[in-house]
């Protein structure tokens, strides 16, 4: 089989089309959570995300987690470049295991919160958060 130049440019730029697929932010966001996790899948719990259901600019979205019990909670945007935005850890004088902060969110996605409780277990919840305005450029 020849192969021409033209069909090897066009081979090229077709694989690199789908290595810049959504597919991998995905990925990234998934192994991000089995980083945080230690590779085992978190659980449905005591856990409360609260975001708004639209944002009108992607530069500062408020986003709050309520988990009673937990020792850590780590905060992940899955559409973003960077899934990880925030991780906090509670120590023991800890009078409530709650966080708020704001995000940047580079467009309509999926806001993910993991906790890690006392006794080592996991667990995470996940809310849709539409952008109108990007806030990563866009």
């Amino acid at each position: 089989m020849k192969l021409t130049r033209r069909e090897a440019i066009a081979m090229g730029l077709g694989s690199t089309m789908v290595a810049m697929l959504p597919l991998r932010v995905s990925a990234g966001s998934h192994g991000a959570i089995m980083a945080f996790t230690g590779g085992v899948e978190p659980g449905e719990g005591n856990i409360t995300l609260s975001a708004p259901e639209i944002a009108e600019n992607g530069n500062t979205v408020p986003v709050g987690v309520d988990a009673p019990g937990a020792v850590e909670i780590m905060i992940l945007a899955m559409g973003n470049p960077n899934p990880q935005v925030a991780d906090f850890k509670f120590g023991p004088a800890a009078g409530a295991q709650e966080v708020s902060t704001r995000i940047r969110l580079a467009g309509t996605q999926d806001v993910v919160a993991v906790a890690k409780l006392a006794d080592g277990s996991f667990i995470q919840t996940s809310q849709n958060v539409k952008v109108t305005i990007g806030g990563c450029g866009g």
